[in-house]
């Protein structure tokens, strides 16, 4: 559909198996684009194998794909994976930083937040983003323009919310971050937008309700199912996000149909944001 053919991607965060990271490398390799998987590490969870087992599905599809380890917050480490990248692909032509800060110890009040979270989170969410999108940005310059820059916010950011004022100041970041370097890119021919979406039944949700559950008496796992009961019936087309929702507006974005669109920040959200 989208022709994606002979393009090379690198996507970040994308070891989880119910993750959007994970979503959006196979529905761009089911495209045609050749992948970069990265995350933190390659460890994985007694019923996951981690970034290789994306890899391996990829492979296994027909695709291709090669899986990168480190920090997105660490700029030694990106120069790493963008160097990993393009020794074995000769050139990156789109990149999705959808990396992000794990979702649980930052989920409290302004007054209580740690300043080592509030630094992870910035350093991650935001921080990771603008490396990560100057590395490729320098390469994509140097080999003669063309590409596409995709970048994780949220509706988060654009709407502040207790309890989640590292989060929000993060992914507001991010839209701004995108805005300010769209404009920056567009005389090389790069588009650079951001996708927001409301809640995603990913892993994260189970951190998120960790922390945010009424009290000990409720189970993670009970508020993390009334998290999402929640979503379905508050939602107007009546369910949650899931990582395919984000992952088809991604391969939008990264395809020539997109060509004229930048600097935007488009919610994926069913309705309950619209601003």
């Amino acid at each position: 559909m989208y022709e994606l053919d002979g393009k090379v991607a690198i996507v970040t965060g994308a070891g989880g198996k119910a993750g959007i990271g994970r979503g959006i490398a196979t529905r761009l390799a089911a495209e045609g684009a050749t992948i970069a998987v990265c995350d933190l590490n390659d460890s994985g969870t007694p019923d996951w194998g981690g970034l290789s087992a994306v890899v391996d599905e990829i492979n296994a599809g027909g695709g291709k794909a090669i899986g990168l380890t480190g920090s997105v917050s660490d700029s030694d480490d990106v120069a790493s994976i963008v160097e990993g990248a393009i020794s074995e692909f000769g050139r990156v032509d789109i990149l999705v930083n959808n990396a992000g800060a794990p979702a649980g110890p930052d989920r409290v009040n302004v007054v209580d937040l740690p300043e080592e979270v509030w630094d992870q989170v910035l350093g991650v969410n935001l921080k990771g983003t603008f490396l990560m999108s100057q590395a490729i940005s320098r390469h994509m310059i140097q080999r003669g323009g063309g590409g596409k820059i995709i970048n994780m916010s949220s509706v988060s950011g654009k709407v502040g919310n207790a309890k989640f004022a590292a989060y929000c100041s993060s992914k507001f970041g991010v839209i701004g971050f995108t805005q300010s370097l769209a404009k920056e890119m567009a005389e090389y021919k790069v588009n650079v937008n951001a996708i927001c979406p409301s809640l995603v039944e990913t892993e994260r949700v189970f951190g998120m309700a960790s922390a945010l559950k009424p009290d000990s008496d409720t189970s993670t796992e009970e508020w993390r199912d009334e998290m999402v009961a929640q979503t379905n019936a508050n939602n107007p087309m009546g369910r949650i996000a899931q990582a395919k929702d984000v992952a088809d507006v991604a391969a939008f974005l990264a395809s020539s149909q997109a060509d004229y669109l930048t600097g935007l920040a488009i919610n994926v959200a069913g309705g309950s944001h619209m601003g």
